[in-house]
């Protein structure tokens, strides 16, 4: 398994990577999400998309976007055929080495709240639940957090 940074040559398999991964929200949501949506040749143009490949073969897609105090974990996808084979949690885990290498203390990560798959997988990788509006902020288990939780959070924490 390698996790490099995307090519021109690798668009058509990030595009099909990200439709089949976030197809199934489409109607759930009401709209396509926001990964659907994105320019992938721009990403990969400003150095700011990775792939993982085994054996030649591109499996998994992440995007990862410098902010001023942190960096945005903006789209993680994995081809659902790969689906279970612990490809989504390496590049979790390449997000968080590439954030410490990057200098920051911090990586934010915001999923629709109907993808309740990806909120439970988040969850399951240590990552913790603080919700502005619609969206889901996560933050992981390994960064600073108790700066970034609300009261509301902290008391709910407190009480389970």
């Amino acid at each position: 398994m390698l996790i490099r940074p995307a090519d021109a040559a690798d668009l058509p398999a990030i595009e099909r990577i990200v439709r089949d991964a976030y197809t199934k929200y489409t109607a759930r949501i009401g709209k396509p999400p926001g990964p659907m949506l994105d320019d992938y040749r721009a990403r990969v143009r400003a150095h700011e998309a990775w792939v993982l490949e085994q054996a030649g073969v591109i499996s998994g897609v992440i995007v990862l976007l410098a902010e001023s105090n942190n960096l945005l974990l903006d789209n993680v996808a994995v081809d659902p055929g790969q689906a279970g084979r612990g490809l989504g949690r390496a590049l979790m885990e390449f997000a968080e080495v590439e954030t410490r290498r990057r200098g920051y203390d911090e990586i934010r990560l915001y999923t629709h709240e109907k993808m309740t798959e990806n909120i439970a997988m988040y969850r399951h990788l240590g990552w913790q639940e603080n919700r502005p509006r619609r969206a889901i902020r996560l933050q992981p288990r390994l960064l600073p957090q108790a700066a970034y939780l609300t009261a509301a959070t902290r008391h709910n924490a407190a009480q389970t």
